[in-house]
């Protein structure tokens, strides 16, 4: 069993294409058990970010099954496939694992060093290991991954490149509203509070919200508007703000529009799949305010939250997904040497595994052959001599196994030690060639 990846990410398509691929959390349950309801994905696993949608599959076969991925992503999308095909990426065996590996430590990131994404690595293999789509294969690959990802971030000092998409967002923001006041009116202000007196509107109480209220938090923001379609979440995480020091409140969604109107920053993030925050949404909001207010809107929506339309409404700034691909100076290239090097190490060690995981049931039917043989001759003896007594006969047994078992156990061995090679595979084809292990030899014909 391999592991086929099909994945499209701000790497290799535009935000308008990616807003069509994107995948609800709703959705991906439904579409994961419709791709291994056929007979050439055995596990399916989707990891979907708000600038990355990622198929990882477990198959027998290459060809048949990324035709399964890629007409399943055409028909959810709307787009034909040739069109999709265009912006897909394909990594197949010890290249998708790799890939895996990258993404949980944060190298794959729009923002390198990014976080969240481990947490939803986790969540996408729950997800498929919940509704049985995730098997051994996957099960070795994701508890792989995320272990790469916890070393990555606990060994090196990649979180000092980027935090978060979120932290990037809103650190932009926070420049921009400075840019906005009287000159040198932030000038004084300690590194990290340059939200000191600002108002913010929190829109999505998921997993991206509840980073940008902390962060907010940490940079000094006056005020949090915690806005979510389940009253019960907004006020959960308007809670934990409160409970760090930070004054919030929950606000209803049909309020939305009043909130952004004293607020500085609409931060939304609800992986919803349309507009939430319409043009009038703004326009009303904007009506509410003093004039020549500045509005800065950090969407991280995908697709997005807010009607494109809404960046050109004077005073308002929409900062999007594609605002925020990292700037050299955010990344560190030290950090990110050393990261890589553990991602190598990592997959080295994997990759092994996997190499002998596919040979213990090789071994095994090898073993299993040799036990028919011995079965076949032990009948064959028991006709010739019928007259043996049963010690003799476990005695005569027992010897011919012990002569088989001796015989087998060097290149046994010796076998599972090629079989980690990189090359590994060619010595199972022989193995299973010279034993005859795919035909249907009994241990009466063997003989």
């Amino acid at each position: 069993m391999s592991i086929l990846l099909v994945g499209i990410s701000h790497h290799s398509a535009p935000v308008a294409l990616l807003e069509s691929v994107a995948i609800a959390e709703s959705d991906r349950d439904r579409l994961t058990e419709e791709l291994i309801a056929g007979d050439r994905v055995d596990e399916a696993m989707i990891v979907t970010t708000c600038n990355r949608v990622e198929v990882y599959a477990a198959v027998d076969a290459f060809h048949p099954a990324l035709d399964d991925v890629v007409a399943l992503l055409s028909r959810h999308s709307g787009l034909s496939v040739d069109e999709l095909s265009r912006h897909l990426y394909i990594r197949y065996s010890e290249s998708a694992a790799e890939h895996l590996f990258s993404v949980a430590s944060g190298l794959d990131s729009m923002v390198v060093g990014e976080q969240q994404i481990i947490g939803q690595i986790r969540t996408a293999y729950q997800s498929a290991s919940d509704i049985g789509a995730a098997g051994t294969t996957l099960h070795r690959l994701a508890q792989q991954a995320l272990h790469v990802g916890k070393r990555v971030h606990t060994e090196t000092d990649i979180d000092s490149a980027g935090a978060s998409v979120v932290s990037v967002a809103l650190d932009r923001a926070a420049e921009i509203l400075a840019e906005g006041r009287a000159a040198g009116a932030d000038a004084d202000a300690p590194a990290g509070r340059r939200l000191d007196g600002r108002r913010a509107v929190v829109l999505g109480a998921g997993a991206m919200g509840g980073l940008a209220v902390a962060h907010l938090g940490r940079g000094g923001i006056a005020h949090i508007d915690v806005a979510n379609r389940t009253p019960e979440r907004s006020e959960r995480l308007s809670e934990i703000a409160r409970d760090s020091g930070t004054p919030a409140a929950a606000v209803p969604v049909e309020r939305l529009a009043e909130a952004v109107a004293r607020a500085d920053i609409l931060f939304t993030c609800t992986g919803a799949v349309g507009t939430v925050v319409s043009l009038g949404d703004v326009h009303t909001a904007l009506a509410r305010r003093e004039a020549g207010r500045p509005l800065v809107i950090c969407d991280l929506g995908m697709p997005r939250d807010v009607d494109p339309a809404v960046s050109g409404l004077p005073g308002v700034t929409v900062l999007g997904i594609e605002a925020l691909k990292a700037d050299p100076e955010t990344s560190s290239a030290a950090a990110a040497d050393a990261a890589r090097t553990i991602v190598d190490s990592e997959l080295a060690a994997y990759t092994q595994s996997e190499r002998l995981a596919e040979v213990g049931p090789l071994i095994g039917k090898m073993r299993g052959r040799a036990g028919q043989v011995v079965a076949a001759e032990m009948r064959r003896l028991e006709s010739r001599l019928p007259d043996l007594d049963d010690k003799a006969r476990d005695e005569v047994a027992n010897a011919v196994r012990r002569v088989v078992d001796k015989l087998l156990h060097p290149p046994t061995v010796r076998f599972k030690q090629l079989a980690a090679q990189p090359d590994g595979e060619n010595y199972a084809e022989v193995v299973r060639t010279l034993f005859d292990l795919d035909g249907a030899t009994t241990g009466e014909e063997a003989s």
